[in-house]
């Protein structure tokens, strides 16, 4: 025996691993198939990606049947992970949302410069005092209570924010008709100096003879702008009422003597005191493109 070679024998070697089933090539393919995309492109009827879902997929078109633990690992190295998706209505128009973007909205911030005007993005949002948002921490199988007012406290707001930090916004009662809708753009439109091109979606309230009438009657100082159907992700003051409702007041349940609307003014109010966290909320993925133009 050669010296020495008792000890090299002992010594830990690297282990080659169970060899990988598919080829780098169908990992990328594997991929290719999954990001961005829906199960039922593939004529499965499942709308969610699951392992399983994977397994499927690969043996059809792949002919290899894989297990669930190895597809899990498979998808950990290219990067994939479980996450909870975002909702979207299926009536979302793919090209209209594309020329909004590409065309449409470069079109408005183009004129809005010509005319020394600003862009704002309008929302509404409902805020009820018995509704909790968000989990907390409890036995398994024992359902934690939160404590919250009897009496039910609802309130709307309505807002608009553009990219410089720039942020009005308003409370009310009840459902938003034109009458309302007007009352709220005058309210906005009060000691502006310089022209608004507002952007809003296509609810039926913003969209009436009564509101074009007042519109008209700006001669020009309010241009109203409506986004692609059933694409609120595209309106950056949607972001406001997600930061809101994950953040104040709809996280903490009111106390005794407390107003729903006190509370909401307050937090909108203090909002309006932070251009650059309203400034954040246009570097989100999903309204990138007003930034572009």
């Amino acid at each position: 025996m050669q010296p020495g070679l008792g000890i090299r024998a002992l010594r830990s070697t690297k282990a080659t691993g169970r060899p990988r089933t598919l080829t780098p090539r169908q990992e990328s393919q594997v991929f290719r198939w999954i990001n961005g995309r829906d199960p039922r492109q593939y004529g499965l009827d499942f709308g969610l990606w699951t392992r399983a879902v994977v397994v499927e997929l690969i043996e059809e078109k792949f002919g290899v049947k894989l297990g669930l633990t190895a597809v899990g690992e498979m998808l950990a190295r290219l990067g994939l992970t479980p996450q909870k998706p975002l909702q979207r209505a299926y009536q979302r128009d793919p090209d209209a949302i594309e020329k909004w973007q590409r065309e449409t909205f470069p079109a408005i911030a183009k004129q809005a410069k010509a005319d020394g005007a600003e862009i704002f993005f309008w929302d509404e949002s409902g805020f009820r005092a018995d509704t909790v948002h968000g989990k907390t921490w409890g036995v398994r199988g024992q359902t934690p209570v939160v404590q919250r007012p009897g009496q039910r406290q609802a309130i709307s707001a309505a807002s608009a924010v553009n990219a410089n930090g720039a942020f009005w916004f308003c409370t009310y009662e009840g459902g938003l008709n034109a009458e309302l809708f007007v009352e709220l753009l005058q309210q906005m439109m009060k000691y502006r100096r310089k022209p608004i091109h507002l952007v809003l979606d296509s609810l039926p309230a913003h969209k009436t003879a009564l509101v074009k009438k007042y519109v008209t009657s700006t001669e020009g100082r309010l241009t109203l702008h409506f986004l692609p159907g059933y694409a609120p992700d595209l309106n950056p003051d949607e972001l406001v009422w997600s930061h809101v409702k994950r953040t104040g007041t709809a996280r903490r349940p009111l106390q005794k003597g407390e107003k729903l609307r006190d509370k909401i003014e307050e937090q909108l109010a203090a909002l309006q005191k932070l251009p650059s966290l309203v400034r954040s909320l246009f570097q989100a993925p999903s309204v990138a493109y007003i930034g572009d133009c």
